[in-house]
């Protein structure tokens, strides 16, 4: 008979081994050479130590570990007291609180506009793609205060009043008048259940009070069914005034102090971005300030769009950064059949193909945040309006499957909600479809093509210097040439899209990138047809090296 002491070492099932160890403790700036180098070319070589710290505190385990709670546990809105008194609040979770103290103390926000200095839109645009490494929820008010700026100065007593409590580095979520705050954030409403994309349907209605004008005070009355970033402390809303669709401030206390009649009806319960709250609104005579002429409240949401929109792009890179970084460090890592995955050459085309797309989205978004520090220069005002929404179509539709392909890498490990794989694939889609889906995207483009005529010569100084690196690139440049000269029909702007982007990658990557990066990229890209998937790279090229320079360098 057993006296109870056997040994225990008799019974053990399993130890682990063959398991990568985390990736956490790292610098996500430092460990990341493509967008080191596009920091240093398009302008801001002076913020590279700044960056460095801020890679260094999103790369902390502690930080990581922020993300993943502020998913696991989304806002609450809560609208009612226990007296049944309307409360119109939203809960977070203190990690949400945390990730977002750190973002705008690194002023994400509005840094540009608050310390203007050339390359100040870059240095933010790699803030950016870092950030939504860590955790891409914070980013929507982030994204949106910073893109309500130009609109604030056209009204002056606006600015005047809120432009210093977002430009402040301090984060305050308390729920109060903005002037009782240390620092304030901004949301946007412009969608109505009835005509999404459609801005022209809006219904809402905004009556004057006291005659109107820009900077006057109206009554709002109507719905969005979209309300981006509700726990923020103002918002820019469209409305039917009596000239037709406007722009109009929206604060969430009124001057008097008393709670704005905005009345959130649910949050929306979305497939990802899930730490950030979106909700469905009702205005019920709420006070709101003319921003601009009444009539053309469109032209300036679309100016504002233009930020948002590079941040679609530029997060979306940066998303795949992430996804990539996974994946390369799970395959260094991770051994079978004898050999190391990424020593095995199908997994090195894989993960070669998937840099390649990733080091393009970066150069290009970094060269787009070039053209938005260049506020005065016509032809770069000509190349973002052009480009801007292109490249947000193009890298923002190529990371949906970006993100499954390097999820197949990690197998059953990056399936499961442990790892960040599946809240990076369901982050993917937002950023294709929020501030204007892919066919309100290749539409613009082509807008830009006819309404803007310096945008094709831009263009063309673009890929001039890129010209003669690679008869891959001219070829593909005379192509997309000729398909302008032809003047695509609507059905066709999606391709047009696609093309324009492809030839202002490759001309970066000819140009900056190593030379087996760009020989890779226009083999794969410019010289044929893609296939469906990832890791279908012809015959020589240099997988190891590709994949060696974007595998996240660890300290």
């Amino acid at each position: 008979m057993s006296d109870g002491t056997a040994n225990t070492a008799a019974f053990a099932t399993h130890e682990v081994f063959n398991q990568p160890p985390p990736l956490v403790d790292y610098n996500v700036f430092t460990g990341d050479r493509a967008l080191q180098e596009a920091v240093q070319r398009e302008g801001a070589g002076w913020a590279l130590e700044r960056l460095a710290g801020f890679g260094q505190a999103l790369g902390r385990a502690e930080t990581i570990d922020w993300g993943g709670q502020a998913n696991r546990n989304p806002p609450v809105l809560q609208s009612f007291d226990r007296y049944g008194r309307r409360r119109d609040t939203i809960e977070f979770h203190p990690a949400w609180h945390s990730l977002m103290t750190l973002a705008v103390a690194e002023g994400i926000h509005t840094a540009p506009w608050a310390e203007p200095r050339p390359g100040a839109h870059v240095a933010r645009a790699a803030q950016v793609y870092m950030q939504c490494q860590i955790e891409a929820g914070v980013q929507c008010p982030l994204t949106m205060t910073y893109g309500v700026v130009p609109a604030l100065r056209r009204q002056s007593e606006l600015a005047q009043e809120w432009l210093p409590r977002l430009f402040s580095r301090r984060y305050d979520p308390r729920f109060r008048p903005a002037g009782e705050k240390s620092g304030a954030l901004m949301g946007m409403g412009m969608t109505e259940k009835q005509g999404g994309s459609d801005l022209r349907t809006n219904s809402t209605r905004a009556e004057p009070i006291r005659g109107g004008g820009p900077g006057k005070a109206y009554r709002l009355t109507g719905h969005k069914w979209f309300l981006s970033a509700p726990m923020c402390d103002a918002f820019l809303v469209l409305a039917q005034a009596p000239k037709g669709i406007s722009c109009f401030f929206l604060p969430r206390w009124t001057p008097e102090g008393q709670v704005n009649a905005l009345n959130l009806q649910r949050l929306k319960d979305k497939l990802g971005n899930r730490s950030n709250a979106s909700s469905e609104v009702e205005f019920q005579g709420a006070l709101a300030f003319l921003v601009g002429e009444e009539g053309r409240g469109i032209p300036i949401m679309i100016e504002m769009a233009t930020y948002t929109r590079l941040d679609c792009a530029v997060a979306g890179a940066g998303l795949m950064r992430q996804a990539l970084a996974q994946a390369a460090h799970h395959a260094r890592h991770r051994t079978a059949f004898q050999r190391h995955l990424v020593d095995q050459p199908l997994m090195a085309n894989v993960l070669a193909d998937l840099a390649l797309e990733c080091e393009a989205a970066t150069a290009l978004g970094l060269r787009m945040a070039r053209a938005f520090d260049r506020q005065d220069d016509p032809a770069e005002t000509a190349f973002r309006r052009l480009v801007t929404p292109a490249a947000k179509y193009w890298v923002c539709k190529r990371s949906i499957a970006f993100a499954g392909e390097a999820m197949e890498v990690l197998g059953g490990n990056g399936y499961v909600e442990d790892s960040l794989m599946p809240r990076i694939y369901r982050e993917m889609p937002v950023n294709s479809i929020w501030e204007g889906s892919g066919n309100v995207m290749c539409l613009d483009v082509l807008r830009a093509l006819t309404r803007t005529p310096e945008a094709r010569d831009a263009l063309q100084a673009e890929l001039a210097p890129a010209r003669g690196g690679d008869v891959r690139l001219d070829r593909f440049i005379a192509a997309l040439e000729a398909t302008l000269a032809a003047r695509p029909e609507e059905a066709q702007a999606r391709r047009l899209s696609e093309q324009l982007v492809l030839a202002l990658q490759g001309a970066l990557l000819v140009r900056f990138a190593p030379p087996a990066v760009a020989d890779a990229f226009c083999a794969s890209r410019l010289e044929r047809e893609r296939g469906g998937a990832f890791g279908t790279l012809p015959v020589g090229i240099d997988l190891s090296g590709i994949v060696e320079r974007a595998a996240p360098a660890l300290d």
